[in-house]
């Protein structure tokens, strides 16, 4: 059918956006999460606030431009479902095999799945300051497992990531073994480096700067502005510079590569800090490895503990340290082992005046029990009880 007679698509849903004016040339815009269905909270069912690519509708407005002789993706994503990303990159690859030309911009990040999306397109274009990051699946788990559930887990992560393998090598045509390893490890590329293994076809060199930079703590990603929150256990790496720092600003004038709250420009006016004024060098914190230590640490203990408590430790909303989880559990231990104390004696200063009750209802009148009756045997019992409690008092 002649492109005239197609219906313009424009599709504008805040977090993606398509749109295809002539007919045969669509765009489309991601700058979000990939989910398989919106996130809502668990209490009170109500959507979690968010830039979500949602799965259903994401693929219901691909439909719609399912025509267009060429494609062009706008990426800016962190990555979200591997299943969904897989699902999208496939679907982008049937267009593909049907002639449509596919080309990604990686406007600012495309990490975890968003990688995968970016790999389906035949040409890739990166800023020199874009960000490319491939890693290994994750699984969550809670509760308690054998080893043969755990394998069965790992298992299935492996299989995950053969099918993120076999992606990024119909990219990048790098030996399987190699790009295992860059999985292995997660890394992460700048538009340079994903150029130079293939990840990307061509660098932009006239782009606009991206400026992106890390909150203070490394779980979060500032892009142009726009902040974007890492998955638990994930840090921006160290060479990216915190929204917190200081800049100072490069010789041709242009801005500093920081963005976000708190960035500053500093002027230069050609004037010489005194060596002596210098400030010490930060040694820089590898925040991904703490967070692999501190887990390592509590995994090392964990069988010593409640499975919940460990969980609380590792993932909770106030996640700690193995040493605080030890001390938590100690303090929790004694606080039980307290109160199963004080019922115990309870118990047996209660079964103590029961025995003693029967026995002198079963005594004779004005006669001294004998040594080995059952009265003597109660008021012994008794007698340590009040000998037990004394002590106690005395040590307390």
């Amino acid at each position: 059918m002649p492109s005239i007679f197609r219906k313009p698509v424009t599709i504008d849903k805040g977090v993606y956006a398509m749109s295809m004016t002539d007919g045969q040339n669509a765009e489309i815009t991601m700058y979000g999460q990939i989910v398989e269905r919106q996130p809502t909270n668990w209490w009170t069912g109500e959507p979690i606030p968010g830039n979500y690519i949602i799965q259903g509708e994401f693929l219901a407005d691909l439909d719609s431009i399912s025509k267009a002789k060429s494609v062009t993706i706008r990426m800016n994503s962190l990555g979200g479902d591997a299943g969904v990303s897989i699902l999208i990159h496939n679907r982008l690859r049937e267009l593909a095999a049907k002639g449509t030309a596919l080309t990604c911009i990686v406007d600012g990040v495309a990490m975890s799945g968003g990688s995968l999306i970016m790999a389906a397109c035949d040409t890739v274009k990166v800023n020199p300051s874009s960000l490319i990051m491939i890693h290994q699946c994750w699984s969550s788990l809670s509760g308690a497992y054998n080893a043969t559930e755990l394998r069965e887990e790992a298992a299935a992560c492996e299989a995950w990531d053969k099918a993120q393998t076999s992606i990024y090598k119909r990219k990048c045509r790098l030996d399987e073994a190699e790009i295992t390893h860059m999985m292995a490890v997660t890394t992460y590329m700048t538009g340079q480096e994903a150029v130079d293994k293939g990840f990307a076809d061509a660098l932009m060199e006239d782009a606009e700067p991206l400026n992106i930079a890390a909150s203070a703590d490394g779980s979060s990603l500032f892009v142009r502005g726009k902040e974007f929150h890492l998955c638990p256990g994930m840090f921006a790496p160290d060479n990216i510079p915190t929204a917190r720092s200081e800049a100072k600003a490069p010789a041709n004038n242009t801005p500093p590569a920081v963005a976000g709250e708190g960035g500053n420009k500093m002027e230069d006016n050609n004037v010489q800090t005194p060596a002596a004024q210098e400030p010490a060098p930060v040694p820089a914190v590898d925040k991904a490895a703490e967070e692999r230590k501190r887990l390592q640490e509590i995994d090392a203990i964990a069988a010593l503990y409640d499975p919940e408590l460990v969980q609380a430790a590792k993932y909770g909303e106030n996640p700690c340290t193995a040493q605080e989880l030890a001390y938590q559990a100690a303090v929790a231990a004694a606080t039980k082992a307290a109160g199963e104390g004080k019922a115990f004696m309870a118990a047996m200063a209660a079964d103590t005046q029961a025995a003693a009750a029967v026995s002198a209802a079963l005594a004779p009148a004005g006669k001294e029990p004998d040594e080995d009756s059952p009265q003597a045997a109660a008021a012994a019992a008794k007698a340590d009880v009040a000998a037990f409690q004394k002590m106690k008092e005395v040590r307390q």
